[in-house]
């Protein structure tokens, strides 16, 4: 794997460090219309299991569960950043807070994918569907 794809993160306060091993580099991005990932608002980019290495902080490190209880949501429990998320759809996969990420931001991807979250693939059956797309556009 190419070291572009290796990313250093960290929360809010700076309690929990992390690395993370992007499967694609950030074309993967996505949000999610699920109840939880709507409130959150985040954008998030796809690491593998294992991708995700607690450098610092793992105790300040809390989690969320909710619904079926298959994700898990990792945040710092000082500062209440969410870092990263064992997804529902893929438990081999995490989703990483693009905004925890070192020099990057979500208004960095002028159109991010939305999944459909409310109709989960393990809920229907059937594939993972787009919802739309959020789009960001810079004042000129």
């Amino acid at each position: 794997m190419d070291n572009q794809n290796v990313r250093v993160g960290k929360c809010h306060c700076g309690a929990v460090r992390f690395e993370a091993t992007l499967s694609d580099g950030f074309n993967t991005i996505r949000r999610c219309t699920c109840s939880y990932c709507r409130m959150r608002g985040a954008v998030a980019v796809s690491a593998e299991m294992g991708g995700v290495r607690i450098v610092e902080g793992e105790e300040a490190l809390t989690s969320y569960q909710f619904n079926t209880g298959s994700a898990k949501h990792f945040f710092c429990s000082r500062c209440g950043i969410y870092t990263h998320h064992q997804r529902r759809s893929n438990q081999n996969q995490y989703g990483v807070n693009v905004a925890c990420l070192d020099g990057v931001s979500p208004f960095d991807f002028l159109d991010v994918p939305v999944v459909d979250g409310v109709n989960h693939p393990n809920d229907t059956g059937g594939p993972t569907r787009m919802a739309g797309t959020l789009r960001f556009i810079p004042a000129e």
